[in-house]
């Protein structure tokens, strides 16, 4: 019953945490595709802070569910 639950965690949280990653688009303007990026590097705000604080408390989900699967397993 357990692993199951556990399964499922993994499963969404890497789903989520996919989805959170690739949603970050850091570096994309026209300029970087020719080598040249003209980003100033600004502390993060808003929905761009929340998005990264979320992919690091999925991440922790992920990786915390996969030790418990271990310990039981």
């Amino acid at each position: 019953m357990i692993h199951e639950i556990l399964t499922w965690v993994m499963g969404v949280s890497a789903c989520l945490m996919i989805l959170a990653i690739l949603l970050q688009a850091r570096g994309a303007s026209l300029g970087a595709g020719f080598g040249s990026s003209g980003e100033l590097f600004t502390t993060r705000r808003g929905v761009e802070k929340n998005l990264y604080d979320t992919t690091i408390v999925l991440a922790v989900i992920f990786v915390a569910s996969i030790l418990v699967n271990l310990v039981l397993g």
